[in-house]
């Protein structure tokens, strides 16, 4: 009875414990202080730890494979090249940022290894939406009555614009875009009816209305681009008249807050958009990097510079002048080309391409697989979009959701009336096989 009842256990926290850790990130300023990041990095090992000695006690060490897992080795390889034949300025910041990535493959790989019952998608689509809903409205209660410091607290040693436990409010925006579609395509699913629909309308809503009042700029094309991308698939499954009416009512309720809570605020930042897009054009700050970050990889451009060396490497090439510290490229595909150059980027480019194409795959179902999908591709694409114009995979708790959600819009489908028909399947093939033995036995039994 004990080997039968500890494995579950040892799963019940190896699930909880997994997701808990990456909703943990945010609340501790996106996880970007050495505390923090040592325990993203330290729970993952333990967690991997709890899932293989669960594994050992019930006798199964069968590991669940993913289409992301082979670009990631690759990934892992490269870096490990870096590290061993000494192609970075900079080995202790490699290695530093390596541990980090490979706490986000573990994240990767015990995400994967966990999902397995469609129990666990619902409970997980209610504590991601509650957990957003709840952090939503302490974003709004905050901004209204904000003292300049993180939970009213804690004061930021650089200075920054707040919002929620951010400092810098396009890292709260880049959130959101991962969180909002979770309640959204729920409110679009025919499996939630009544006050649960309407409960998922205003979490969305609410988690929405927050990345425009943030004045996140790449924020609000990113979710832009995440309801065009909505509606089209809405439009390709032709679910017209329910889709539309939900989907209207998210929007309704989230422009009715926006305009509620923060119009005059969101206004002036709409209208700023042109004069300052202007201004630093005409300064040449984010110009300014790319071309610089372009000449840091025309001069290292196989393997690039390190991963993670872009805040030591890039002040020889800065050619504008500025009091502040330029630690970050503002375009996170720039940096990935500067720090590990054409092959990195070429790994990349191949990570997403095998994402988008076993995502896509996916959404022909009209069951859990096609739902939980939508959800996290429709999250994967608002931070790629925003990645052009911020860094929010620099931040390590926007990262780490970012990678989970990217292996789950990938994995092979196995919820819902699949995972019913996969049985069923077994089920067949097991009493064919009984079938079969029986009747060899029979034939071969000796006569009497």
């Amino acid at each position: 009875m004990l080997r039968q009842s500890s494995p579950s256990r040892l799963e019940s926290v190896l699930f909880y414990g997994v997701f808990g850790l990456l909703l943990f990130g945010p609340l501790a300023f996106g996880a970007v202080e050495p505390w923090s990041i040592f325990l993203l990095e330290a729970g993952a090992a333990v967690l991997l730890v709890i899932w293989a000695v669960g594994r050992a006690v019930s006798g199964e060490l069968q590991i669940t494979g993913n289409p992301l897992f082979l670009p990631m080795l690759v990934f892992a390889a490269l870096i490990g090249v870096q590290l061993a034949a000494g192609q970075t300025v900079y080995h202790a910041e490699t290695f530093s940022s390596a541990l980090l990535y490979l706490a986000y493959g573990l994240f990767c790989f015990l995400v994967v290894q966990c999902l397995h019952r469609t129990s666990q998608i619902k409970t997980l689509a209610l504590a991601f939406s509650v957990y957003g809903f709840a952090l939503a409205l302490f974003a709004l209660i905050q901004s209204l009555s904000s003292n300049g410091k993180l939970y009213w607290l804690r004061a930021p040693r650089f200075g920054g614009w707040i919002y929620g436990p951010y400092v810098n409010h396009n890292h709260y925006a880049g959130l959101m875009e991962m969180l909002a579609p979770i309640p959204l395509v729920l409110l679009m699913s025919h499996n939630v009816e009544g006050a649960r629909k309407a409960m998922a309308a205003l979490a969305a809503a609410v988690m929405a209305s927050t990345i425009f009042l943030s004045g996140s700029r790449g924020g609000m094309v990113a979710f832009s681009v995440q309801m065009g991308l909505l509606a089209t698939v809405l439009i390709r499954r032709q679910k017209r008249r329910r889709a539309t009416l939900a989907l209207g009512t998210f929007l309704l309720i989230a422009f009715a807050l926006t305009a509620w809570i923060g119009s005059g605020e969101l206004a002036e930042r709409m209208v700023s958009i042109h004069r300052e897009t202007r201004a630093a054009l005409s300064a040449g700050t984010r110009l300014h990097i790319d071309r610089d970050g372009l000449n840091m990889f025309a001069r290292k451009p196989v393997l690039g510079w390190g991963l993670g060396t872009f805040p030591e490497v890039y002040p020889q090439f800065r050619t504008f002048y500025t009091n502040l510290s330029v630690d970050r490229a503002h375009n996170d595909y720039l940096q990935v080309l500067v720090e590990t150059g054409a092959f990195g980027f070429a790994t990349m480019l191949w990570f997403l391409a095998v994402l988008y194409r076993s995502a896509i795959k996916k959404l022909k179902y009209r069951d859990a697989n096609a739902t939980l999908t939508l959800a996290a591709l429709l999250g994967v694409t608002g931070i790629l979009v925003h990645s052009f114009v911020d860094f929010n995979l620099q931040i390590p708790a926007n990262a780490a959701i970012f990678y989970a959600l990217c292996v789950v819009a990938a994995m092979e489908p196995r919820f819902g009336l699949h995972r019913r028909n996969h049985r069923s399947w077994h089920h067949s093939v097991g009493e064919l096989s009984g079938l079969s033995r029986r009747s060899e036995d029979s034939a071969t039994a000796p006569t009497r």
